[in-house]
Formats: structure tokens, C-alpha cells, sequence
């Protein structure tokens, strides 16, 4: 579901830092997280989500969030802006 989202949303980050400038200047509408992408890259992206009360949605593979943005590479982090 939360591929469809992506894909069908109209301006989204990809990436840990822009998503995280982006959470910090309350742009962001939902975050979705890759569960196989390493807990290092994520962990600060996720306390931020909490901490602004953004929504934050899991799916289970890096490859497909990365096509799902329309790019060639996994994505561990997305953001979907207001």
C-alpha cells in the first residue's frame, strides 16, 4: 500500500537527510521507512517523525521504495511533503 502511496504522491524526499531538514521545518505529511534498510541510517529519522507527531509507515524492501520513487537505486527513507 504504502508503495502505491509513494508513487502516486505528488512531491516526495528521498533520503535520510533531506526527509530530516524537511521533518525539522514541518513539510512533511508522512514518512515511510524501509525495514531492511540499517537502523543506523533510520533511527534519527524516526525519533524526528515521533517528535513532530508525522505519521511514519513501514514497508519491507529498500529496491522496491526506491522504484516506487522512479529511481534506479534502493531508498531507505521517504517523505511525502504537504
Amino acid at each position: 500500500m504504502s508503495y502505491e502511496k509513494v508513487s502516486q504522491a505528488e512531491r516526495i524526499i528521498v533520503g535520510t537527510k533531506q526527509t530530516a531538514k524537511a521533518l525539522k521545518t514541518d513539510q512533511v505529511k508522512e514518512v515511510v521507512i524501509a525495514e531492511d534498510a540499517d537502523s543506523f541510517v533510520t533511527t534519527k529519522v524516526i525519533q524526528l517523525a515521533e517528535q513532530k507527531q508525522v505519521p511514519l509507515s513501514k514497508v519491507d524492501s529498500m529496491k522496491k521504495l526506491g522504484k516506487a520513487c522512479g529511481i534506479e537505486v534502493g531508498a531507505a527513507v521517504v517523505a511525502i511533503i504537504k
